[in-house]
């Protein structure tokens, strides 16, 4: 399996299918919103692109198969190989006419990230990575920032939007990030904050109550950046396990930070 052109395939097809999305964007009505639970928003145009990417990505490799947040495929029963898609990550925004949304497609191969590809439509921008291959922003290579310290960061996070228990201690960690960093953005786009923390512009970024296809690609992206990925357990489950923490020189910092306020022991 040639993983650099796969992924050039794969960026190729994210840019065509973007076109897509940009266009739709242009003449849609939100009276075509669709609800799948609490502030949890779905739009024929993601349909309409998964049904798109599923369609390429099944002639680039024909025997993979798909982990796809709208199900318009059928979903792979393991992770030996298959497309970890999500059509349009950021839909909310993408309803509201907030121009921050991406497609974001990885591979996953007997279980580990392969290839990583976030496509952020409104700035052309394509970050993509494949394993050992470095990471790369519309074909030229990116680092992760050298920031150093918490003090000299600018740190992405998500709000919750659904699952509000452990507010207050999120809370807590916003409260602190406020006061030791550069301080803190919420694009409301998991794919995208890794993305950018992946080329520098941000240093860090953490986020609980996620799903795989938020972050698969960006992850691995990150990773190959020269960047660290951890659960909030300090542990290698941040695919599949709903929470992560991505970051640069400064990560064992934030990563101090997280895990005082969430009340966890790390593994």
């Amino acid at each position: 399996m040639n993983l650099q052109q796969l992924t050039t395939e794969v960026s190729n097809l994210t840019r065509q299918t973007g076109e897509f999305v940009r266009k739709a964007a242009s003449e849609f009505s939100k009276d075509s919103i669709e609800y799948k639970g609490l502030n949890d928003l779905v739009s024929y145009v993601d349909k309409q692109t998964e049904e798109l990417l599923v369609a390429g990505l099944s002639k680039i490799v024909p025997e993979a198969g798909f982990i796809a947040e709208e199900g318009t495929a059928e979903q792979a029963e393991n992770h030996d190989l298959a497309w970890i898609i999500d059509p349009v990550d950021g839909t909310t925004n993408y309803i509201h006419g907030v121009p921050v949304f991406a497609i974001s497609i990885a591979l996953i191969k007997e279980g580990k990230i392969v290839l990583g590809v976030v496509y952020e439509i409104n700035r052309d921008e394509c970050f993509s990575a494949w394993l050992g291959g470095g990471a790369y922003l519309n074909e030229k290579p990116i680092k992760v920032s050298s920031a150093k310290t918490l003090g000299e960061s600018l740190i992405a996070t998500g709000f919750p939007y659904y699952d509000f228990e452990l507010m207050e201690n999120y809370i807590g960690i916003l409260k602190e990030l406020m006061q030791k960093s550069h301080g803190l953005r919420r694009f409301g786009a998991a794919a995208v904050d890794l993305a950018y923390t992946a080329c520098g512009r941000f240093e860090g970024f953490f986020e609980y109550n996620l799903k795989p296809w938020d972050v698969a690609a960006g992850t691995l992206i990150v990773q190959e950046a020269g960047g660290f990925v951890k659960d909030f357990k300090g542990g290698d489950d941040f695919v599949f396990g709903r929470e992560l923490i991505a970051g640069c020189g400064m990560f064992s910092e934030l990563e101090e930070v997280i895990v005082r306020n969430w009340n966890i022991t790390k593994s």
